[in-house]
C-alpha cells in the first residue's frame, strides 16, 4: 500500500464554510469514481447530506462553545490511501479505509470513505470532519499526525495480508521508484545495462565504444561531458549522473585496461508466480496480432503452466475429471455463499449506521421544524434555518426508504451493529480461504479443459460415470 497523506481544508478566499465543505465532498463522491456511489461508506452520517451535516454540526460547536475562528479555520480533514493495481478489490478497501479513519478519530468524528477505481491503482479518499460527534471540540492536527497514520495504516494493511512501503522518503518518491523491482527500469537502468553490453563486446577505444551505443539505438550529444538519449526518452542523459563505474573518466580506464568493469546489479524481477495461471490461446493471439516472439514465449510459458498444473492434481488428488469438476463446484458454491453472507451483513450494517445517524439528525432538528411548520413554512425562516430544515426532510426520506415506521432505540441499533460486525470479520478469514482455493480450482480446471478439448472432456466424464 502506498504511503497515505493527511491534508487539511482551509474554506479558503471567497468561500463561506458550505461552499468549502461542498466543493471537496463534491468531487470525492464523484459517481464516476465510485462505481456511480456504491463505492461510498459514511460513518455517522448519511453520505448523501453529508455536506450540510457537518455543516450543522461547526453552528452547533459555535452555539455551545462561543469559540469562531476566520479563513484559517480547519473545516474538515482529507486523507488519500493508494494500494498497489491489482492486490485488492474496490470493497475491500473501502472497508479497509473505513477501519482506518475509526481507529484515527476514535470513532469520535463522522466520516465519509470514497473509493475510487478510475486509475490504474484503487485508491481512496477519506473527509472526516473536524468537529466532534458531540460538538464540543475539534479534531487539532498534531505534530507527527503524518507518521501516526502511516503506521496505524500498516498495521491494518499487514492485517489483512497487502504489502506496504518498508522506508518511506520524507519528501517520496516516483510510483515506479516505489515499485522497485516490479516496476519497469527506468531510462538511466536501460542505458547502464547498454553500456555493460557495449563493454563486453571489447571496443578498441571510446569512440568504438560510443559507436557500439549509437548501434544499439542511443544518440550521442558530444561535449564536455557526453550524453546519451534512447529512442523513448525526452532528454539526454549525462554519462556522469549514472553512479559509480558509468563516468567517462572510469569508461576510458575500463577501455585501456587500467580497471575492470563491474557491471551494475541486475534488475531481479519477481519468479514466476507459484500459483497456476492460465494457460495463453496462442492461435487466437496470433490472429489478434502477435508476433513470433510472442507465440515462442506463450509456448514456453504454457509448458510451464502445464507443469504446475499437473502437480496440483498430483498433491491434491483430483486425477479424475469428475472429482475435479465437484471440488471446483463445490468451493465455486462455497465462496458464493460467504460473498452472500458478508454482503448482507454489510447492507443491514449500512442501513443501521445510517438509520442511527438520522434518528439523531431528526431528534436535533425536530423543534426546528416544528418551530418552521408554525411559521406556515416561511421563506424568511428556511433562509434562516436551512441546514437544520434539509437535515430533517433527509431524516424522514430516510425512514421512509427504509421502511421505518417506529423509530427504533439507539442502543438496540448499536448492539446489532457490533453483532454483525463480529460476524463479518469472522466471515471474512473463511472468505478469503475460499476465494483463494476456488480461484486456483477454476483455473487448473480451465487449463484441464484447455488441454482436453471438448470431445475429450466428454470421453472422461462418461469413463468417471461408468467407473462409479
Amino acid at each position: 500500500m502506498a504511503t497515505t497523506r493527511l491534508m487539511p481544508l482551509h474554506t479558503g478566499k471567497g468561500r463561506d464554510v458550505g461552499t468549502a465543505i461542498s466543493d471537496v465532498i463534491d468531487y470525492v463522491k464523484n459517481p464516476e469514481k465510485t462505481d456511480y456511489g456504491r463505492l461510498i461508506t459514511g460513518y455517522e452520517c448519511d453520505s448523501r447530506t453529508a455536506n450540510a451535516e457537518f455543516l450543522f454540526s461547526k453552528r452547533q460547536y459555535a452555539a455551545l462553545t462561543g469559540r469562531t475562528r476566520g479563513a484559517d479555520d480547519v473545516i474538515a480533514y482529507h486523507l488519500r490511501q493508494s494500494f498497489v493495481p491489482g492486490e485488492i478489490t474496490p470493497e475491500e478497501a473501502n472497508r479497509i479505509g473505513c477501519e482506518l479513519a475509526k481507529h484515527f478519530t476514535n470513532g469520535n468524528h463522522a466520516f465519509i470513505v470514497c473509493t475510487h477505481i478510475d486509475k490504474h491503482h484503487i485508491h481512496n479518499h477519506i473527509i472526516w470532519n473536524s468537529t466532534s460527534l458531540d460538538c464540543t471540540r475539534k479534531f487539532r492536527n498534531f505534530w507527527g499526525s503524518t507518521k501516526a497514520v502511516r503506521r496505524l495504516n500498516d498495521t491494518l494493511c499487514i492485517e489483512n495480508g497487502l504489502s506496504i512501503v518498508e522506508n518511506p522518503k520524507r519528501h517520496g518518491k516516483s510510483y515506479n521508484k516505489w515499485l522497485g523491482d516490479q516496476g519497469k527500469p527506468s531510462n538511466r537502468e536501460f542505458l547502464c545495462m547498454a553500456i555493460d553490453a557495449a563493454l563486453a563486446q571489447n571496443p578498441a577505444d571510446f569512440d568504438a565504444f560510443l559507436k557500439l551505443l549509437q548501434n544499439a539505438g542511443y544518440e550521442i550529444k558530444p561535449g564536455k561531458i557526453p550524453a546519451l538519449r534512447g529512442e523513448n526518452q525526452k532528454r539526454f542523459i549525462r554519462l556522469d549522473t549514472l553512479g559509480s563505474g558509468y563516468s567517462e573518466a572510469e569508461l576510458r580506464a575500463v577501455l585501456s585496461g587500467e580497471k575492470a568493469h563491474q557491471p551494475r546489479k541486475k534488475i531481479i524481477r519477481p519468479a514466476l508466480d507459484e500459483k497456476v495461471n492460465l494457460l495463453v490461446d496462442i492461435q487466437a493471439k496470433l490472429r489478434a496480432g502477435k508476433g513470433v516472439g510472442y507465440e515462442r514465449w506463450a509456448k514456453v510459458f504454457n509448458i510451464k503452466q502445464m507443469a504446475q498444473t499437473v502437480n496440483y492434481l498430483t498433491e491434491h488428488n483430483l486425477l479424475e475429471y469428475d472429482v475435479l469438476a465437484t471440488k471446483t463446484a463445490s468451493a465455486t458454491a462455497r465462496y458464493n455463499e460467504l460473498s452472500a453472507q458478508i454482503k448482507a451483513a454489510e447492507k443491514r450494517l449500512t442501513e443501521i449506521a445510517v438509520l442511527k445517524t438520522q434518528i439523531v439528525n431528526y431528534a436535533k432538528t425536530r423543534d426546528t421544524y416544528v418551530a418552521y411548520r408554525k411559521a406556515g413554512y416561511s421563506k424568511k425562516f428556511l433562509a434562516e434555518h436551512e441546514s437544520d430544515i434539509l437535515l430533517h426532510k433527509a431524516a424522514k426520506k430516510s425512514f421512509d426508504e427504509l421502511g421505518v415506521k417506529k423509530l427504533p432505540a439507539v442502543k438496540s441499533l448499536q448492539a446489532e451493529y457490533a453483532a454483525l460486525l463480529a460476524e463479518k470479520k469472522e466471515a471474512y478469514a473463511d472468505y478469503r480461504k475460499a476465494r483463494d482455493e476456488m480461484k486456483e480450482l477454476l483455473t487448473v480446471k480451465a487449463n484441464v479443459d484447455h488441454l482436453l478439448g471438448p470431445d475429450r472432456r466428454e470421453a472422461e466424464k462418461e469413463k468417471g460415470h461408468g467407473q462409479r
